[in-house]
């Protein structure tokens, strides 16, 4: 227990003055735990107890907390200069080596990288830079941007306005004109109830639709994750789609969006989601595991022919005071360095094969109806009947119950309503995997005893 803080009145300063995520939300009757220190794949509270965080911080610290070689590099270039505005006058050392590395793990063509803040903005950037792309080419028709259902892109107002779930679009609409819904690729929950081995990408058909029913020269970019990220439990395309996609965009002059802020760096076995299916798009957006979690950044990377149609226009009409951080930069660039001396993109390929074999032994567990995921991003999802796939009821308590033992047992889990959900840092070893299993086991074992599921 850390005897110099005052837990108490930080609780109650935080509950008078501090707006958190979801607040509004919140349970009264529960007390928040105070954290004070991380160490690997672990954080610990004020109490001591020391918790397995199988969510990596959002999905942010890759290599695990408490990295001396990423606070020794941020101390040295605070002491050298911690800020100074980027442009044309002047850049900075950490900045250019950040945006060569990038230029180097990136796939394809990829070579030219617009620095922000977080992964909102990194997307605002990315559909800011597709529409201005077709503007400078003389298509100034080109406005629209498709994106599918049951997809998150960020919380501005841009990325809003491509983000698939209702209960964050509601509050805020009207949201960006021209922005498209288009058929998931969901298919444990199709939209239209078919399977995989038999639908003939239907998915991809209704894409097809859409882009003839919209017009295909009214259309600046279609944005997508790869994978869909933790709201929807990581589910994996079928193989065709992306490369379907990447055909269609080519055929119609579309610039193609890949959102890898949640699904990049290793995540999938790869270093990037995308090259699991050998397609790549015209500007690629990343942030979370990118800097480690050490320091806020992002990042919308183009292509050169995207890059060059910038360069003879008078550039990216979009400025933020803080890209290309040099502090941020110099935490992101070590973060990506750890990922390449350990190994950790190799590390999370056979993790992956190791957690998909642990994961399915929950199937013993009658209410469990799907496991899915790669490499380091996986989801558990409950229900109430396994073959008709009909959800839990009520929605989402058992998903709590679960998720709160977890917590009883000192492991972080993540639940989305009866989704449960992993994302594990690239460092964790197959002894924790196994512990992590083995508490999520008895969790869901007691929710099926407790609730009489």
């Amino acid at each position: 227990m850390n005897n110099n803080l005052d837990v108490e009145c930080l609780i109650e300063s935080a509950n008078q003055h501090l707006w958190q995520n979801y607040f509004a939300e919140k349970e009264t009757q529960k007390r928040p735990s105070v954290l004070i220190r991380g160490e690997g794949i672990y954080v610990y509270d004020s109490e001591g107890k020391r918790y397995l965080d199988t969510f990596a911080a959002l999905l942010t610290t890759l290599c695990g907390h408490g990295r001396p070689e990423v606070t020794e590099a941020v101390h040295r270039q605070m002491e050298k200069l911690a800020f100074f505005p980027g442009g044309y006058d002047f850049i900075m050392e950490p900045t250019v080596k950040l945006a060569k590395k990038l230029a180097e793990i990136t796939p394809g063509n990829l070579s030219v990288t617009f620095f922000v803040n977080d992964g909102s903005e990194a997307t605002e950037a990315a559909l800011k830079m597709a529409r201005q792309y077709h503007w400078a080419r003389g298509e100034k028709s080109r406005h629209k941007v498709l994106f599918r259902r049951y997809s998150y892109h960020g919380a501005t107002l841009g990325a809003l306005s491509v983000t698939g779930l209702a209960g964050f679009r509601e509050p805020f609409e009207p949201l960006m004109p021209g922005s498209v819904s288009v058929m998931p690729t969901r298919c444990y929950r199709c939209e239209m109830g078919m399977r995989p081995e038999t639908c003939d990408l239907a998915c991809l058909r209704s894409l097809e639709a859409v882009v003839q029913w919209e017009s295909p020269s009214s259309i600046a970019a279609i944005i997508m994750d790869p994978i869909p990220g933790s709201n929807t439990g990581f589910p994996v395309p079928p193989d065709g789609y992306l490369q379907g996609v990447r055909e269609l965009c080519d055929k119609h002059g579309i610039l193609l969006i890949f959102d890898e802020i949640q699904v990049g760096f290793g995540r999938t076995g790869k270093w990037f989601c995308c090259e699991n299916w050998e397609v790549v798009p015209d500007i690629l957006v990343l942030a979370k595991g990118f800097g480690g979690g050490y320091v806020p950044i992002g990042a919308a990377v183009a292509t050169t022919e995207v890059a060059e149609a910038f360069r003879v226009t008078g550039g990216f009409r979009h400025v933020h005071t803080f890209s290309g951080h040099a502090v941020a930069c110099a935490a992101a660039l070590t973060n990506v360095e750890i990922i390449e001396k350990e190994n950790l993109v190799q590390r999370s390929a056979e993790l992956g094969i190791y957690l998909r074999r642990r994961l399915e032994e929950l199937y013993k567990h009658p209410i469990v109806g799907d496991v899915r995921g790669m490499g380091t991003l996986w989801a558990v999802e409950m229900v109430a009947n396994r073959e008709t796939r009909e959800h839990l009821s009520p929605e989402g308590r058992a998903g709590a119950y679960v998720s709160e033992r977890c917590r009883d047992a000192g492991m972080i889990l993540r639940n989305n309503a009866d989704l449960l959900v992993m994302a594990p840092p690239l460092i964790m070893t197959n002894e924790q995997a196994d512990g992590m299993v083995g508490i999520l086991d008895e969790a869901i074992r007691q929710a099926v005893e407790y609730l009489e599921l």
